[in-house]
């Protein structure tokens, strides 16, 4: 199941548009998405079969599929490619960090660039289903509710300054960009081997797979749980390939009235305008 934010109501994407979920439902779902989210997979069994009706699908009106998140966290170094190219050591912890709520923002529309050393990074992004508090690798998965795709924009000088401030620098308005909308686990072959890139005017900045993290899901969201809960609707950004501007020689960042196209296979893609 594809589940989407359009125009604020939860929406399943069916091939033609979208199906109220609300409306399908007779009400017993939505027409929020934080509570379908939390009863993912109850919300599953009363869509399946259902076939309309049919409403055209409006990617202008489309929002992050989990508007409404009580966290944001993201993890940084975790493709032995990216630590290479940063010239970093790999972690064996996972670096986590938080982007503010503030930054979120849908798969379309203009990202207005504070500086010129903002940095694209696209990442599969976590969509919380339950509660998730000192899971295991074998039932960490249980706890996902569905992939999304995820830039993790960065403005490098406020990253990089004294202390680190990883949090302000990933944090302008729109930096936290989902979309186009949360694919369900069950429609993965392998939701841990997912091809994910992105590219700049049509050139293709970065391209892999998330097999080859470092830190793997299911183990990644034993440690994180094993200190932080995690609640339904939450996102977690899972950190980022090789190809970043700023592991560039010379460093290559974003520009006005660029066109970032961002991918996840098995999910769709985010377009958002440079300004």
């Amino acid at each position: 199941m594809r589940l989407a934010n359009s125009g604020g109501r939860a929406s399943m994407v069916v091939d033609g548009g979208i199906i109220d979920v609300a409306t399908a439902t007779d009400g017993a779902f939505g027409p929020d998405l934080t509570s379908c989210i939390a009863r993912i997979d109850d919300l599953a069994a009363a869509m399946d079969g259902v076939s309309g009706p049919v409403l055209a699908l409006d990617h202008a009106s489309l929002g992050p599929p989990s508007p409404d998140p009580s966290q944001i966290i993201a993890i940084g170094m975790n493709y032995a490619s990216h630590a290479e190219e940063m010239g970093l050591e790999v972690p064996s912890m996972p670096a986590a960090f938080a982007k503010f709520r503030s930054a979120l923002t849908g798969p379309v529309g203009t990202i207005s660039l504070p500086s010129d050393t903002v940095d694209y990074e696209v990442e599969l992004v976590l969509v919380i289903g339950r509660r998730t508090e000192a899971v295991t690798p074998e039932n960490a998965w249980e706890h996902v509710a569905g992939i999304t795709a995820g830039q993790d924009f960065s403005e490098r000088t406020v990253q990089m300054a004294a202390g680190r401030q990883f949090a302000l620098g990933k944090s302008y308005p729109g930096f936290a960009a989902t979309g186009p909308w949360m694919t369900t686990i069950d429609e993965f072959a392998d939701p841990s081997d997912v091809g994910l890139g992105c590219s700049i005017d049509g050139v293709v900045v970065q391209d892999a797979r998330s097999s080859d993290m470092i830190i793997k899901i299911p183990e990644l969201l034993t440690i994180l749980s094993g200190i932080i809960t995690l609640e339904p609707g939450d996102l977690l950004y899972t950190g980022c390939p090789a190809g970043v501007g700023m592991g560039k020689n010379p460093p290559t960042y974003l520009k006005p009235d660029q066109e970032l196209v961002t991918w996840v296979e098995g999910v769709g893609e985010m377009r958002h305008q440079m300004a």
